[in-house]
């Protein structure tokens, strides 16, 4: 791994996989997050889960919820709210398309990733849509026949030298 990539992924707090396994993926934004400092203490010491949030659209705000941010040790007098609902901050005209979106189009928004930004956490909101059975088996598919066309070449590549 080059030390550019290690960087990348050092940058990562967290990251939900399993949504593009379960979601199609249709639109990417990039959001920032309102913290309190005991969360973001928490969150520099990657104690976060974002496997079961998603974020809502009320009253032209967007919200994260569900995403659980462990407990700072050292904010025991005022310590946070572990499964929160933490605001996000989008422009106007972004959150009045993700709102029409998720409410007429069936879409669902969900965190994707965590990460910072110079000194600032932001999220990655996904616009997705659910897969059916058939759409992940397909994917599946797909992903493993690229896997053993890359293994074919490599192994072919390796020989010839």
């Amino acid at each position: 791994m080059t030390r550019d990539r290690r960087k990348e992924a050092q940058k990562y707090l967290a990251q939900n996989r399993a949504a593009t396994f379960h979601y199609e993926i249709k639109e990417r934004y990039e959001a920032g997050i309102v913290l309190r400092g005991s969360e973001v203490k928490s969150l520099r010491e990657g104690r976060v889960d974002l496997s079961e949030a998603y974020a809502t659209v009320d009253k032209g705000e967007v919200w994260l919820r569900q995403m659980h941010v462990a407990a700072f040790f050292a904010a025991r007098a005022f310590p946070h709210a572990e499964r929160g609902i933490r605001k996000l901050l989008l422009h106007a005209k972004e959150i009045a398309y993700l709102d029409r979106a998720v409410s007429r189009e069936g879409f669902t928004l969900l965190p994707l990733d965590l990460y910072f930004k110079g000194s600032h956490i932001k999220v990655t909101l996904g616009l997705a849509r659910g897969k059916k059975s058939h759409d992940k088996r397909a994917t599946l598919a797909a992903k493993t026949e690229e896997r053993e066309a890359l293994e074919a070449i490599r192994t072919r590549r390796d020989g010839l030298r």
